[in-house]
C-alpha cells in the first residue's frame, strides 16, 4: 500500500505544525516547521524545510532546507529586535503585539503548481513563482518568476525558460494537476515516458 494517502497528510517525526491545511497525498519532511500556510495536493516538502504564510499549490516540490516566507523585523521601527512584538517573553506586564503578528500573515508567499524549489533556496514573503517554475539551490527570489521559467542565484535572476512559449501556454491550458487521482494514474507511463510536446499532442 502506497504510505501517502488523500486523507491524512503524512509528517515526518520532529515536524511543527502550526495552523496550515492540506490537500491529498500531501507529504512533510523529518524537522520541518510549516506555519499559517496552505498546502495543495501532492505537494510535498523534504527535511527542514521552514514554511510561513504561503499557498502552496499542486504538485510542488521543495527540497530540504527551503525557506518560504520567512518572516520579516521591523526595520522602520527603533529596533529590529523582537522584544517589542513578542513582549510576553520578556515581561510580566506586557503582551504580544498582536498587529504585528496580523501584519506578517497578510504577506504571503505563492508557489504554483508544479514547481521546484532546490536545497536551500528561499522564497521571500509576497513573492509568487508561476506554474511549473523552478528555483536552483541556494537562490534567494526577490521578484516574481514567471511560468516555466528557471532562475538561479542571489538575488535569483531567470536562466532560461523550460519551454518554448507555446508549449508553455498550452502546458497551462491542459491544466493536468486539476486531474483527479484515477486520470493521473491512467496516465502514469505517458508522464514518465513522453516528453512535454508528445504529451500535449495526447492530452492536449
Amino acid at each position: 500500500m502506497p504510505h501517502l494517502t488523500a486523507d491524512t497528510p503524512f509528517i515526518h517525526p520532529d515536524s511543527e505544525i502550526t495552523d496550515t491545511q492540506f490537500g491529498a497525498y500531501v507529504e512533510i519532511g523529518r524537522g520541518s516547521r510549516v506555519a499559517h500556510s496552505n498546502i495543495g495536493d501532492y505537494s510535498y516538502c523534504d527535511r527542514y524545510a521552514d514554511i510561513a504564510n504561503a499557498k502552496i499549490g499542486k504538485f510542488s516540490n521543495i527540497a530540504s532546507f527551503v525557506r518560504i516566507g520567512a518572516t520579516d523585523h521591523p526595520m522602520d521601527k527603533a529596533s529590529l529586535h523582537h522584544f517589542h512584538y513578542r513582549s510576553a517573553d520578556y515581561f510580566d506586564d506586557a503582551e504580544h503585539d498582536a498587529d504585528w503578528f496580523a501584519h506578517r500573515r497578510t504577506r504571503r508567499a505563492t508557489i504554483g503548481h508544479d514547481t521546484w524549489i532546490g536545497h536551500g533556496a528561499q522564497i521571500r514573503p509576497e513573492i509568487t513563482l508561476g506554474h511549473g517554475s523552478v528555483v536552483a539551490g541556494g537562490a534567494i527570489v526577490t521578484k516574481d518568476v514567471p511560468p516555466y521559467m528557471i532562475v538561479a542565484g542571489i538575488p535569483a535572476t531567470p536562466l532560461r525558460a523550460r519551454f518554448p512559449d507555446d508549449i508553455s501556454d498550452r502546458m497551462m491550458a491542459l491544466a493536468w494537476w486539476d486531474w483527479p487521482h484515477d486520470r493521473l494514474r491512467a496516465a502514469l507511463d505517458d508522464f514518465r515516458n513522453l516528453k512535454a510536446e508528445a504529451f500535449l499532442e495526447k492530452y492536449g
